[in-house]
This record gives C-alpha cells, structure tokens and sequence, in this order.
C-alpha cells in the first residue's frame, strides 16, 4: 500500500496505477497530483447525489458521456459501487473506440462487473437498446464545445434525476456572436461587452453557460453552478449542477428566449429549446 497522503484508503492502488495517476512504484507527479485532486473534488459534489439516489432506488444507472480513459467513472465505481455489490451500472459513452476496448479490459481486470463502456455516438446513445429507458444521472466532465449540449439532450431525453456537468472549449456561441457582430453591435451598449475578439471568445463561453442553465431551469431543474477547483489547477472549472424538481417553467423558457434574441443567437434556438421525449 503506497503511503501517499493524498490517496484515499479504500482507493484501489491497483485502478491508480492502470489510470498512471501513480507510476509503478507508486508515486504521483505533479500533473497527475492535479487530476486526482480534481477528480477528488468532483467526487465531493457527486457522492451526495449517488446516495440519494441508493436510499431511494437501491441502484443506480450512471452514464458518463465523452469519458474519455473513464478516469471519473472508475474512481465513482471504486469509491462508491464496488462495496454495494447490487444492480447498479455506470456506463461510459465514448466515440473513440480504443478508448472503449481499453476500458472494457480494465473492467475485467478490476473485477468491476457493474462497468460499462459503449462505443456510441450521443444521438445513438439516445435510442440505443444497450441502455436504460431511464437514467438516474449523467455525468460529462470537460465535454469540449457542443459536447456538453448533447449530455444535456441526452440526460432529458432519459429523465435524469441530476445532472453533473464540466464543460469545455466552447466555441460555437462566439462562432455565431462574432458572424452576427455587425447585425448586433448598434442595438445596445451592452453589445461592447463581445466586440473584441478576446472579449469575444470570453463572453461567448460565459453566455453559452448561462443559457444551459435557463434551458435545465425551463425543463423544471433547479441548477446550482459552482467552481471544481481553484483557478491554478484548471482554467475550466465551471461545474453545473442540475437537480429535476418539477419546478415551473414558463419564466426561465421566456428569459431563454429572451437572452438567445438579445444577443443575436435566434439561430441557435433549435439547441436551447431541445425538448425531452
């Protein structure tokens, strides 16, 4: 057993070292010091989640979109599944699929039975028979540009419980606010605020951040958004974090509306106003 603080005691040493979070003779470096802290403090935010949901069903179906290595769906099934022994699942959608061959192999290694990895698309994974018709939560940590939207399309089409989301690089709102800058910059003073291209870039991340949490607010969830880490261990830090309350939702679907025609962005509506099945 490695002596280094940072690691939890029931974490799997075994899972550490397959993920190269630790080497071979189990020490960290500095860049995976950093990710198994970040992954750490997401685990903080999920936990909570993830017993609500043991106390209530008595398992739980996870999907983790555009996992990656499954770095965060390993970690929750070490430190949280493994010791329940019941039906729960956590399934991995990834594109990639070395990626998903890999894991699967891991899986087995491991001996975490209730792991699932699919090498689906989000739109496939949507109506893939390989699926629950319901999930409890999904999961999608740094899901680069739109990938984040399709999670979100996704986790309604399935009725999901909660929602975790980190997202990232998001380009296609600055996209449309720069191609539509000339249109937009004689409505309002408050069109300075994306002129500059930095700016640009800047405000388009924020707003794209801000109209998912209206579009989760108008399909009834009450979304709590915070930082993962400090700012010295990750630039995309924004967390969201969508919980579905029946909440009402006519005024956050007007301020969508609202928003996305303030800043130029009716094209886009068709994404923000993506309805559950």
């Amino acid at each position: 057993m490695t002596s280094t603080p940072e690691i939890r005691p029931e974490q799997s040493i075994e899972l550490l070292k397959e993920l190269h979070i630790l080497t071979r003779d189990g020490k960290l470096n500095q860049d995976s010091r950093r990710k198994l802290k970040q992954v750490y403090h997401l685990y903080q935010f999920i936990e909570p989640l993830l017993a609500e949901i043991h106390q209530t069903r008595g398992e739980i179906r996870l999907v983790d979109h555009g996992a990656g290595k499954s770095y965060l769906g390993f970690i929750l099934y070490d430190l949280f599944f493994k010791s329940r022994h019941d039906a729960s699942r956590v399934y991995g959608i990834e594109t990639r699929e070395e990626l998903v061959s890999k894991s699967t192999e891991l899986a087995k290694r491991l001996d975490f039975p209730g792991m699932e990895f699919l090498n689906l698309s989000v739109a496939e994974s949507i109506t893939s028979p390989l699926l629950p018709e319901a999930i409890d939560i999904v999961t999608a940590l740094h899901a680069c540009n739109t990938a984040t939207d399709d999670a979100i399309r996704f986790a309604l089409h399935k009725k999901a419980q909660f929602m975790v989301l980190v997202p990232c690089c998001q380009a296609e709102v600055a996209s449309v606010l720069n191609k539509n800058k000339n249109k937009t910059l004689g409505k309002s003073v408050l069109t300075e605020l994306w002129r500059r291209p930095l700016h640009t870039r800047e405000f388009g991340s924020q707003a794209t951040n801000v109209l998912r949490c209206l579009q989760l607010e108008a399909h009834g969830y009450q979304v709590t958004v915070t930082e993962l880490v400090g700012w010295e261990h990750s630039m995309k830090n924004e967390l969201i974090i969508a919980r579905f309350q029946d909440l009402p939702r006519k005024r956050p679907a007007e301020r969508l509306q609202q928003m996305l025609e303030e800043l130029g962005l009716e094209e886009l509506s068709e994404r923000f106003f993506a309805e559950a099945d």
